[in-house]
């Protein structure tokens, strides 16, 4: 059924790369890539997000942000954003697209979905309500896949 999956962001250095990670330790059969729809290209995972992904044991390390582009989109079988912003975005841009595309967050209330708050230069707070809501989300997602 999924094979490739795309997991998309802002910038792609706090919440995709690191919800790609997570995703694919739990599937490791499946393809689990990220991109940013605004990212600061070639950087790597954030400092914050990175500390807590490593303390997962999750390894990060080679990251490189990258912008999201037509082919990501038309090879991945599913496409996870973190807000409804970002799915709206997407689908405006690439409308072929809106069909495949869901919140990351889809599972994580049974009345909503919820979208998934960006940490960048936030508190470390903020970053670690939002690692909690990456592992919930890719469980559930893992569970359903």
């Amino acid at each position: 059924m999924f094979q490739r999956i795309l997991i998309v962001c802002t910038g792609n250095i706090c919440r995709s790369p690191v919800a790609a990670a997570m995703l694919q330790c739990r599937l490791p059969g499946l393809t689990v890539q990220s991109a940013g729809l605004g990212a600061l290209v070639g950087q790597p995972v954030d400092a914050q997000a990175r500390r807590l992904a490593e303390a997962d044991g999750l390894d990060v390390e080679a990251h490189e942000a990258r912008q999201l582009e037509t082919g990501m989109l038309a090879e991945a079988d599913l496409v996870l954003v973190m807000t409804e912003g970002q799915r709206q975005a997407l689908a405006g841009r690439w409308p072929e697209a809106r069909g495949k595309t869901l919140l990351l967050g889809k599972w994580l209330s049974q009345e909503q979905a919820t979208d998934i708050p960006d940490p960048y230069r936030k508190s470390q707070d903020v970053f670690e309500h939002v690692h909690r809501l990456l592992q919930a989300a890719t469980r559930l997602w893992a569970d359903r896949l």
